[in-house]
């Protein structure tokens, strides 16, 4: 009983210092709306949020469903292509200096302009613009990171497999895949959030309705401000959503290859 209170007390000084900072935050920010009588068009309550939120919480979690889908298919579509490039990058050097203007391209190619384009070529009734928006955005940062990790193998290390006579796939699987994985999961925590905001963002230029980036805007021009922004909120919760699976899937590697 006793052994267990050392890691209880750490974990409620770790968690209890953001909850209390959050609920601070809420209540100042609750009563700055009603001491200035800020209109809602320009910020409602964090009240006025929540009593939307819970009124249409199965319209929120529609969207999320069907914002987490695009993400979701663009984040595995977009890590593979990212973990692949970044492998033949690493193993044929002239690769990489062929692919690294195109890559630099991707990643400063605004969503704003390539999300219209997308729409006009696959249509404004399939979700296939969006998701390819998330796996382009997914792409960019798998790749860099996971090119990075590629090439942190010591010299050393390398002569030290091949005098053992091992051969490449076991020098991979011994040094350089161990080596690399931080790299690979510090990519995808970060692509986690890029592809939920990027998918986001796709809805705002059209496709089917029912997203969360849909649901925003029409509450927005219907002047329903307070469920634009509980729709805000389902947003939030499913980047966070996004990340957190990221960082367990991180931790469940991490504790299995250590083990």
């Amino acid at each position: 009983m006793n052994q267990g209170q050392p890691g209880g007390a750490g974990f409620v000084r770790t968690a209890l210092p953001p909850v209390v900072f959050g609920v601070a935050a809420l209540l100042l920010w609750q009563w700055a709306v009603v001491a200035f009588e800020i209109k809602a068009f320009i910020l409602p309550g964090p009240f006025l949020i929540g009593e939307e939120f819970a009124a249409n919480l199965q319209n929120v979690i529609n969207g999320m469903v069907v914002t987490g889908r695009n993400a979701l298919i663009g984040l595995l579509v977009g890590a593979v292509l990212g973990i692949l490039a970044a492998i033949i990058a690493a193993l044929v050097p002239v690769s990489d200096e062929m692919g690294a203007p195109i890559v630099a391209s991707i990643s400063v190619v605004p969503i704003v302009a390539l999300a219209p384009v997308l729409y006009t070529m696959f249509g404004a009734g399939a979700e296939t613009a969006r998701q390819i928006v998330a796996g382009l955005a997914v792409f960019v940062p798998v790749y860099f990171n996971t090119l990075k990790g590629l090439r942190q193998v010591r010299p050393v290390h390398r002569d030290l497999m091949r005098s053992y006579a091992a051969s490449s796939w076991q020098a991979t699987k011994t040094v350089t895949l161990p080596t690399a994985t931080p790299y690979v999961f510090t990519g995808l925590r970060i692509a986690s959030s890029l592809a939920v905001i990027s998918a986001l963002i796709a809805e705002y230029f059209g496709g089917p309705v029912g997203g969360l980036g849909k649901s925003i805007t029409s509450s927005a021009s219907s002047s329903n401000y307070g469920l634009a922004w509980a729709y805000v909120l389902g947003s939030i919760l499913l980047g966070l959503l996004f990340y957190s699976a990221a960082l367990a899937l991180e931790k469940l590697v991490s504790r299995r290859s250590t083990g």
